[in-house]
């Protein structure tokens, strides 16, 4: 049961990071960008106006830049970069290159554009745990190629911490977690039905939250009291995986989930109370959740932070520089 419009579904959010509605189910593709409250730009002004030499005109501001400075995210995490107005395909190289990344060791990667406004920078592999990463988006004097230029600098600042994974089995009822290479615990789950299945591929989570209010009819499953598939519910421990609606998540209408069992839910995957209590304490924003064993395709790679859903050289063909190594701290 999932947050924004367009993909497996939604139903109105309370209390969310991201603003849309939620609901695991529906059908369709789904490519909405993570936004909302994710993180909104920071840094200290840079200059009030444009450059003297450029031509007067609107400022080019950032919306988001995610991860928020300050915080441990995973692995898995892309630095995502979300700009007010959009940026004309032949001023991409110049914007990335003053969107300067730093890591205390070197990592290979590069910016991937999202349309005309998104621009994501994901490591070629995995980042490695313990890596502080800084990102210097010196904006000032930047044309957007459309009339815009940049006035002031953001900088943020976060740490990658554990390698904590989830490995899902859709056909095996089964999610393997890691850390740091080492098995945890292995967990019974359901995942989506024939009708509702769940994506594949590997999804950084976006964000956790206590309670989720979700509901069939906002996402156009079913506004019919009477049907089968009609849901109203606000259900705990949920753990954000797609932005179009998938969760990690328990359900009242599935309290014991896994071969025995075998629901379908309407795309999102269903653990115990117990289990996803103790799922929800391990996992944290950017923690790799591979799905495999559904008859879906991979999640898009911006439904969400669904970076390594591309493979190396399909991200490259959306950067505008090219691959390059990290600055060091």
């Amino acid at each position: 049961m999932g947050r924004r419009k367009g993909g497996i579904g939604i139903a109105l959010v309370t209390g969310v990071m991201l603003v849309g509605a939620t609901a695991c189910g529906g059908s369709g593709g789904g490519s909405d960008k993570a936004g909302g409250s994710d993180a909104k730009a920071s840094g200290a002004p840079a200059s009030s106006s444009p450059s003297p030499t450029k031509p007067a005109g609107p400022p080019m501001l950032l919306d988001t830049i995610t991860p928020q400075t300050g915080t441990t995210v995973g692995v898995a995490m892309p630095i995502s970069v979300v700009f007010t107005d959009p940026v004309a395909a032949k001023a991409r190289a110049t914007v990335e290159k003053h969107l300067k990344v730093s890591a205390s060791q070197p990592v290979a990667g590069a910016w991937h554009w999202f349309g005309d406004r998104r621009a994501d920078w994901r490591p070629k592999s995995y980042w490695p745990s313990g890596t502080t990463v800084k990102v210097d988006a010196d904006m000032n004097g930047v044309s957007n190629g459309n009339g815009r230029f940049g006035v002031r600098a953001y900088t943020h600042t976060f740490k990658v911490g554990d390698d904590v994974r989830a490995a899902v089995s859709v056909t095996g009822h089964t999610m393997k977690v890691t850390r740091n290479g080492s098995p945890v615990r292995t967990l019974s789950i359901n995942a989506g039905s024939a009708e509702y299945p769940t994506w594949n591929g590997t999804m950084a989570v976006i964000d956790k939250e206590k309670e989720v209010h979700m509901t069939s009819c906002s996402v156009g499953i079913s506004c019919d009291k009477g049907s089968p598939n009609f849901y109203d519910l606000t259900l705990p421990w949920d753990v954000h995986l797609t932005q179009s609606g998938t969760y990690v998540h328990y359900s009242t209408g599935d309290p014991n989930p896994g071969s025995g069992s075998a629901r379908g839910s309407h795309g999102c995957v269903h653990l115990s109370m117990s289990d996803a209590k103790w799922f929800y304490d391990q996992v944290k924003q950017g923690d790799p959740i591979t799905i495999t064993g559904s008859p879906r395709a991979k999640a898009s790679a911006d439904n969400g932070y669904a970076a390594f859903n591309l493979g190396w050289d399909q991200w490259l063909a959306g950067s505008s520089a090219g691959e390059q190594t990290t600055s060091t701290l």
